[in-house]
C-alpha cells in the first residue's frame, strides 16, 4: 500500500455537520477498500487564489492515508460528484529514506561524497568548455 494526502476544500456556507459526514464518508470509504487512516486534520477557513463557483473562501481539511492504488481512482470519483467540496487533490506521499540505525548492522555505512572536484562517472562523455565549438562565437 502506498501513502496518499488528500487535501479537501469545502464551500465556506457548508455547515460543519455536512463537512464531517463527507469526511466520514471520505474516511469509511478508504478503510472499506482496505486502506488506513493515518491523520485527519482541519486546517480551517483560508482564503482562495482565484475564486470558485463565486466563493472567495474554503474551509479546507487534510487526510492523510495509505490504500491501495486501484481504489483512488473510486475515492476520487466519489468526491467529483459531492457539491460541497469546491476542489479535492489526491498526491502520493514519497517515504522516507531509511535511516543509518535501520539499515541492517553487516553492511558498511557509506560516507557522504565530500563535495569536492570529483567526478563520477557515469558513463557519459563529458565536454570541456574550452573545447565548446560556441565558446569562440560568443567572443566574435
Amino acid at each position: 500500500m502506498r501513502r496518499y494526502e488528500l487535501m479537501l476544500v469545502f464551500r465556506p456556507d457548508a455547515p460543519d455537520e455536512q463537512t464531517a459526514g463527507i469526511i466520514d464518508r471520505t474516511t469509511r470509504q478508504i478503510t472499506g477498500d482496505g486502506g488506513q487512516i493515518i491523520k485527519v486534520a482541519p486546517w480551517g477557513r483560508r482564503r482562495l487564489a482565484y475564486p470558485i463557483d463565486r466563493h472567495r473562501e474554503g474551509s479546507y481539511h487534510i487526510v492523510v492515508f495509505e490504500a491501495p492504488t486501484t481504489s483512488i481512482v473510486e475515492l476520487e470519483r466519489s468526491l467529483l460528484i459531492t457539491e460541497d467540496v469546491l476542489r479535492h487533490l489526491v498526491v502520493r506521499q514519497e517515504r522516507p529514506a531509511r535511516s543509518r540505525r535501520d539499515a541492517s548492522a553487516g553492511e558498511a555505512e557509506d560516507e557522504l561524497p565530500s563535495g569536492e572536484d570529483e567526478e563520477e562517472d557515469d558513463g557519459r562523455e563529458r565536454i570541456d568548455e574550452s573545447e565548446s565549438e560556441a565558446a569562440p562565437a560568443a567572443i566574435d
